[in-house]
C-alpha cells in the first residue's frame, strides 16, 4: 500500500476508534432504566396489551383472602355511594363535557393503572369543575369545599386571593389600551428591569407558555453555538415539544437529544469530551427525585416510588455541570418554569447558588395569567448576526407581551418586593421541612405505611408496602375534601399562604383518610410479597395476554 494511503487508513481507524469510544461513553452515561433509553421505552410501550379487570378480578388480583376482598369491595362501594351523593352536578357536567374535550378523556382514564381504570371511572368518577377559590380552599359546583393540594400545577404560590387581586389590578392598569398586540404597554419596560435585577442576566423575551420559553432557549443555544445536540437528564420534564420529551408520549424520534443520568460521572465525562453539545437543560425539581419522571398514580403498581432531597449533593452536582459547561462553551439553561420563585425569591439559581446562561420562567410569574419568559446573556439572546444580515433566529408570537399578561406579571413582580412576601421566604425550607416531618409523625403514630418527601412546598407521597392498590388513597383523600390533581398522590403542591391551623387540618384529614383505607384492606399483601414480585406478577399477566393465553 502506498504510504499516503496507509497513513489515511491509520488515521481513519483512529478517528473511528475515537468515535466508538465517545459512543460507548454516551451509552454508559445514560440511566439504566427505560426512562434513560427513549427508543426502547417507546418500543416496549407499543408491545404492552390492554388489560381490563372485571369486578371479580379487581379486588383479588393480588391473591388476597376472601375476608380482605370483602372489605375492599365494601369500601369501594361505600366510596362510590359517597361520591354519587356529594358530586351530582359536577359529575354530570364532567360526563357531558368529556366526549368533546380530549383532555378530560385522557386524565379520566389515566388516573390509575390501566387494569383498574374502567371500573374506577364508572364508579369513582370525580368532578373536573370548581366555581370558587378562597384562602387555601376550592369550592365545587355542589358546594363542597376542599383544601387545595394541587397548586394549579405550580402557578399558585402566594394563594388564589393574591392572584385574583393581581388580575384585577392588571385589568385596571391596562384598561385604556385593551388587547392591543404588537405595540407595547409601558408596563413591559418595568418588567424587563425587574427581571434583569432578579436574575442578574441581560435580556428578556416574553412568550405564552413555559414550553415556548424553553423552545426558544434551545433554539438560540443551537443558533449561537452552531451545535445541534441538547442534553437533558433522565426523568426531567421541559414541556411537551418533541426535542425535550423523547420516549413515551412523543410520536417523533428526538434524534438530537441525549438523555443522560443525573449525579453521574459518566454524564460529566460525556459533557467534557463531546464537541456537538449546544446546551444542557436543568429542571431543579429533579432534586426531589433524580433520574425519575414526575410521579403519577397511574404508574403506581406497587410500593416502589422513591423520592427525597439531598440538597448538598444536588448542589454540588449542579456546580460541576455548570463548570464543565463554562469550560466547553455549552449553554447552561435553567428551566425554572415549575419551581420559579417557589424555592427562593430569585428562583432556583439562588437556591442552589449557580449562575446559568439562560433561565426560563412561567407558571406563577404571570400573576395568574398564561406566560413564559426567557432571560439570558446578551450574546445568547440576539436573534441575528450583525455580519450576516440574512442569518437570523426567528421567534415571534402574536400574543407575546399581551398587555393584560404583562400587567398581571408586573403585579406579581411588585408583590415579590412587598415586606409580607419577603417574610414568606424567611426560613422557607425549615418551615416546610418541619411540616413534612409533622405529617410523617402523624402517619407513623397511627402505624400507617405512608410517608411524604418534599422539596420545600412540593411534596410526593411514598408507600412502604408492596400493594397493588396504593393509588386508591387519592379517593379516600377526596372523601376528606383534600383536592389533588389528576396525577393523584404523586404531586402535592402547597401555596405559601397555608397557615399552621390550615396545615394541621390537612394533617388530620390526611391521616384519617389513610386509616380508612387501611381498615378497608387495601394495604394487605402476602407476607412474601416484594415490589419486585408484584411487578413480575404483572409482567406475567401482560405476557399471557400478549400471547392470547
Amino acid at each position: 500500500m502506498h504510504w499516503s494511503l496507509a497513513f489515511i487508513a491509520a488515521g481513519s481507524a483512529g478517528i473511528g476508534a475515537t468515535a466508538g469510544r465517545r459512543r460507548l461513553l454516551l451509552s454508559q452515561a445514560k440511566h439504566r432504566s427505560l426512562a434513560g433509553h427513549s427508543k426502547w421505552s417507546r418500543r416496549i410501550a407499543g408491545l404492552i396489551p390492554s388489560i381490563e379487570y372485571d369486578a371479580a378480578k379487581f379486588f383479588r388480583c393480588d391473591g388476597a383472602p376472601e375476608d380482605v376482598v370483602a372489605r375492599r369491595q365494601q369500601g369501594f362501594e361505600r366510596l362510590a355511594a359517597v361520591f354519587a351523593e356529594l358530586y351530582p352536578k359536577g359529575r354530570a357536567l364532567t360526563a357531558e363535557t368529556r366526549p368533546g374535550l380530549s383532555d378530560l378523556q385522557f386524565t379520566g382514564i389515566y388516573r390509575v393503572p390501566f387494569q383498574f381504570a374502567r371500573l374506577v371511572k364508572d364508579n369513582l368518577g370525580v368532578s373536573a369543575f370548581v366555581e370558587r377559590s378562597a384562602g387555601v380552599t376550592l369550592t365545587d359546583l355542589d358546594g363542597n369545599s376542599f383544601y387545595d393540594l394541587t397548586g394549579s400545577y405550580g402557578v399558585n404560590l402566594l394563594g388564589y386571593d393574591a392572584y385574583k387581586a393581581m388580575i384585577a389590578d392588571a385589568v385596571t392598569q391596562v384598561a385604556d389600551l385593551g388587547p392591543v398586540l404588537g405595540q407595547l404597554h409601558p408596563v413591559v419596560a418595568d418588567n424587563v428591569t425587574r427581571l434583569r435585577v432578579l436574575t442578574g442576566l441581560d435580556e428578556v423575551s416574553f412568550h405564552m407558555s413555559g414550553t415556548e420559553a424553553v423552545m426558544q432557549a434551545v433554539r438560540l443555544a443551537r443558533y449561537h453555538t452552531r451545535r445541534s445536540k441538547l442534553v437533558r437528564f433522565c426523568g426531567a420534564y421541559h414541556g411537551w415539544w418533541g426535542d425535550v420529551q423523547p420516549g413515551i408520549g412523543n410520536p417523533v424520534p428526538a434524534d438530537r437529544t441525549f438523555t443522560l443520568a443525573e449525579m453521574s460521572e459518566k454524564a460529566l465525562q460525556t459533557l467534557a469530551t463531546r464537541t456537538d453539545i449546544a446546551c444542557v437543560l436543568i429542571n431543579p425539581l429533579q432534586a426531589l427525585h433524580p433520574n425519575s419522571a414526575a410521579p403519577s398514580d397511574n404508574m403506581l403498581v406497587d410500593g416502589g416510588r422513591r423520592a427525597g432531597v439531598d440538597r448538598e449533593a444536588y448542589t454540588e452536582w449542579l456546580h460541576r455541570v455548570a463548570e464543565i459547561c463554562r469550560e466547553r462553551g455549552i449553554v447552561l439553561i435553567l428551566d425554572d418554569v415549575f419551581t420559579g420563585f417557589r424555592l427562593a425569591r430569585r428562583g432556583a439559581a439562588e437556591y442552589f447558588g449557580i449562575q446559568p446562561d439562560m433561565v426560563t420562567f412561567g407558571k406563577t410569574l404571570g400573576g395568574g395569567l398564561p406566560n413564559g419568559v426567557l432571560v439570558g446573556k446578551a450574546a445568547l439572546m440576539r436573534r441575528y448576526r450583525e455580519d450576516r444580515p440574512a442569518d437570523i433566529c426567528f421567534a415571534r408570537g402574536t400574543f407575546n407581551a399581551h398587555p393584560y399578561v404583562m400587567a398581571s406579571m408586573n403585579a406579581f413582580l411588585r408583590k415579590l418586593d412587598e415586606p409580607e412576601t419577603a417574610a414568606l421566604y424567611d426560613g422557607l425550607d425549615e418551615r416546610w421541612n418541619a411540616r413534612a416531618a409533622r405529617m410523617n409523625a402523624s402517619l407513623a403514630a397511627a402505624d400507617l405505611p405512608v410517608r411524604v418527601a418534599n422539596l420545600s412546598s412540593i411534596w410526593t407521597v411514598l408507600y412502604q408496602v408492596p400493594s397493588r392498590f396504593n393509588w386508591m388513597l387519592q379517593y379516600y383523600l377526596r372523601e376528606e375534601e383534600l383536592l389533588l390533581s389528576w396525577v393523584g398522590t404523586g404531586r402535592l403542591i402547597f401555596s405559601l399562604n397555608y397557615s399552621d391551623a390550615d396545615f394541621e387540618e390537612v394533617v388530620t384529614r390526611f391521616t384519617r383518610a389513610c386509616e380508612r383505607m387501611a381498615a378497608n384492606g387495601w394495604w394487605w399483601h402476602a407476607p412474601e410479597a416484594t415490589n419486585k414480585s408484584v411487578r413480575r406478577s404483572i409482567l406475567r399477566e401482560l405476557i399471557a395476554k400478549r400471547f392470547g393465553r
